[in-house]
């Protein structure tokens, strides 16, 4: 178990180029996470949510800076490693939700334990209950690219859920989800903080941000350079 940070940033920054200027989206930013502490990203559209999250996820590398995931620096860890990493540490629930189109809804949720050590029908057992604490039971044999938005997010919640990581990173998860249902998944994830998951939750939803423990705010992207405000 691990009793210090599970996720640090140190001085992490990452820019991109787009139309022939390059724009400073995340800019030095330091914080840690620890055990059952759920982390608010906050900031308008454009100011780095989802590429936090992605540098979270070791889906992409900061221009400088360290971070580090339960005691491993993702700098010093080959690709392979970094997918073992991610598979087994940590579930991320993503707006695009990145579903299996043509496998069902439990297909895609019992694909969260493909490198567990858990028998197919115990997976499946699990999937199938996480299915149904989110109301999805009647979508369980569907194929992905069948459902409507909001059943694929669920789906991906469950999916994220289903194998309770030690890191959750989640990006507007209750984005297109009618409020009933909202509520609900704001519930699954703070059961899941309870249980020990460390969620960094991207929203812009300022209804959320009171039941985080804490709130970190990015700035406006600038053009690499510019002195901040």
């Amino acid at each position: 178990m691990v009793t210090g940070s599970v996720l640090t940033f140190a001085g992490v920054a990452k820019s991109f180029e787009t139309g022939g200027r390059r724009v400073a989206v995340v800019r030095d930013l330091s914080f840690e996470a620890g055990p059952g502490e759920m982390i608010a990203i906050a900031g308008p559209s454009g100011s780095g949510k989802t590429t936090l999250l992605h540098l979270a996820a070791l889906l992409d590398t900061p221009d400088r800076g360290r971070i580090v995931i339960e005691g491993r620096a993702a700098e010093r860890l080959t690709d392979r490693e970094r997918a073992r990493l991610r598979a087994a540490r940590i579930g991320m629930i993503f707006q695009r939700f990145y579903l299996l189109p043509n496998r069902s809804a439990l297909e895609n949720v019992a694909f969260r334990f493909r490198y567990a050590a858990v028998p197919a029908s115990t997976a499946r057992q699990r999937a199938a209950a996480m299915l149904e604490r989110l109301g999805l039971e009647h979508v369980a044999r569907t194929p992905a690219r069948l459902l409507s938005g909001g059943e694929m997010q669920r789906v991906a919640i469950a999916r994220a859920l289903v194998m309770p990581p030690a890191l959750l990173l989640a990006d507007e998860p209750t984005g297109n989800l009618d409020p009933e249902a909202a509520a609900q998944v704001m519930s699954l994830l703070e059961n899941a903080r309870r249980d020990g998951v460390t969620i960094l939750l991207a929203t812009h939803n300022p209804a959320w941000l009171p039941r985080c423990d804490r709130i970190v705010r990015l700035p406006e992207p600038t053009t690499a350079g510019e002195d901040r405000p």
